[in-house]
């Protein structure tokens, strides 16, 4: 058995690659960034070559650092930033233009002309996601309307249609391989979630050819072969690969994962609940065609507020900064910060709501700012829990989190003060990267069962226990209503 797995996470902020070994340990990392690009208010892009070029350099650089070589490598897992869509040139195995992000808002004007026709319940029912631009069909329909005959060559399977794990296969097999997994798929609005394929209706309404659809698989099993002759064999979105990274396999089971936004999902197993609180029913990985689903609670804008403390206000120099300055002071002295720079996403749902800061008096300060900014990725987080507790009607014992932000110990002790939940944190935080792993290695036969990856997954929990009681939590979370309320339905037309 080759002694490795190559895992590649392919985020919205960077490129990140492992080198993990059969007990679950890290041997290398590589990681590069890669730029965001901002053409309009409201609108996010990346460069796809610029996303392949640098996800070859995290991978060498995890490579190098390991001190290993493609003969070493067992198999490759990839997950991925979900609903950025980009399109491919057969012909050419080249992207067309820029792939548009999961954060743009630029085809909001679209999902409101869909919902007035009455189509949000049907599209719900199909696809378990509520009719938003975060998704990826009216970023799709945009595309191939963007440059005269598009449309055309996409009818004729000259043009392709492609999220990000998409492409990255694609690359990887210099273009013999066209597919996504089920838990990407269930995330495009496209996919019927039920009878696991792409809805023919869906496809109409979107006016999407099917020639330009990918091959759908399971998260879990052989998706093709790189050049070198490993295989790719494990694939899933990134929410989803980090929950079964943090070893949720059993109903009830929930994670947070705090990267650029924040995600919550709860494991309901073969069970697809339909959320009455704004939440999305969603597959989750699976080793088979037979479904198994989650709830999820996405929020757009989670550790990008502490990014934009550090670019654009230059009120920290550094991520860990914020930390520090949090704890300086016993309180935010009334001040909340509503992050909904692209609106705000579950459960309240609003395209046109917009970040606000409110609560200032003239003692508010960089710290108190700072601690509001941290404290409202954990309010977003409580609304999602609440709401899916509501839905699953599953108690919530333990919330275990993951990504670059929950390293930070001031967030992850107000979010179990803030929820009155425990909140647990592995010493490995890359739970989405290991999540593509596991999936990789059990397709291949490195790893024998989901019992095995637990065992290795048990060790090196720190553990958030609540501080404060039910009286305590609610003022806090009033105030933190109210700030959302005003931020609410901000822009009066579309920009």
């Amino acid at each position: 058995m080759k002694p490795y797995i190559l895992s590649i996470d392919q985020g919205t902020t960077g490129s990140r690659a492992l080198i993990v070994d059969h007990g679950g340990g890290v041997r290398g990392r590589g990681y590069a960034e890669i730029r965001q690009h901002y053409p309009k208010p409201g609108w996010v892009e990346h460069d796809p070559l610029e996303i392949w070029q640098k996800t070859l350099q995290a991978i060498e650089e995890a490579k190098h650092a390991a001190g290993a070589v493609d003969q070493d490598i067992a198999a490759i897992g990839i997950t991925n930033q979900r609903e950025t869509t980009m399109l491919i040139d057969r012909s050419s195995g080249e992207p067309v233009g820029r792939a548009i992000v999961w954060q743009c808002r630029r085809t909001a004007g679209r999902c409101d002309e869909l919902r007035a026709q009455g189509l949000a319940d049907s599209i719900r029912a199909k696809t378990g996601l509520v009719l938003d631009a975060y998704f990826s069909a009216t970023k799709l329909e945009w595309l191939l309307d963007s440059s005269p005959g598009l449309r055309r060559l996409a009818e004729r399977g000259q043009v392709l249609f492609a999220t990000i794990d998409t492409w990255l296969i694609w690359k990887l097999t210099e273009g013999a391989v066209h597919a996504t997994d089920f838990s990407n798929a269930s995330r495009t609005m496209l996919f019927n979630i039920n009878s696991l394929e792409w809805d023919d209706d869906l496809l109409k309404v979107f006016r999407i050819p099917d020639a330009a659809l990918p091959e759908t698989h399971p998260s879990s099993g052989l998706f093709g072969y790189t050049t070198s002759g490993i295989p790719i064999s494990g694939v899933a979105g990134d929410q989803q690969a980090a929950l079964f990274g943090q070893g949720c396999y059993k109903p009830g089971m929930a994670k947070a994962t705090y990267g650029t936004g924040a995600f919550v999902l709860t494991n309901t197993g073969e069970k697809a609940i339909a959320s009455e609180h704004g939440l999305l029913t969603t597959l989750a990985c699976t080793a088979s065609s037979k479904a198994e689903y989650a709830l999820e609670g996405s929020i757009f804008v989670a550790g990008a507020a502490v990014q934009w403390l550090r670019d654009e206000l230059k009120l920290i120099s550094d991520a860990a900064e914020s930390e520090h300055l949090a704890t300086q002071i016993e309180d935010t002295g009334g001040v909340y910060f509503v992050p909904a720079f692209v609106g705000l996403g579950a459960p309240h749902w609003d395209m046109r709501a917009r970040g606000m800061l409110i609560g200032l008096t003239r003692g508010s300060g960089r710290a108190q700012i700072t601690r509001a900014t941290l404290e409202s990725i954990a309010y977003q987080v409580a609304d999602v829990v609440e709401a899916m507790l509501d839905d699953s009607g599953l108690p919530l014992v333990e919330l275990r989190a993951d990504g670059g932000a929950a390293g930070n110990d001031f967030l992850m002790q107000f979010q179990a003060d803030i929820t009155g939940a425990r909140v647990s944190r592995p010493a490995m935080l890359e739970s989405t990267a290991l999540g593509a792993a596991y999936l990789a290695g059990l397709a291949t036969g490195f790893w024998q069962s989901r019992q095995e990856i637990e065992s290795l997954h048990r060790a090196g929990y720190s553990t958030f226990v609540p501080r404060l009681d039910a009286a305590q939590r609610r003022p806090l979370r009033l105030g933190w209503g109210r700030a959302v309320e005003r931020a609410r339905g901000w822009l009066v037309e579309e920009e």
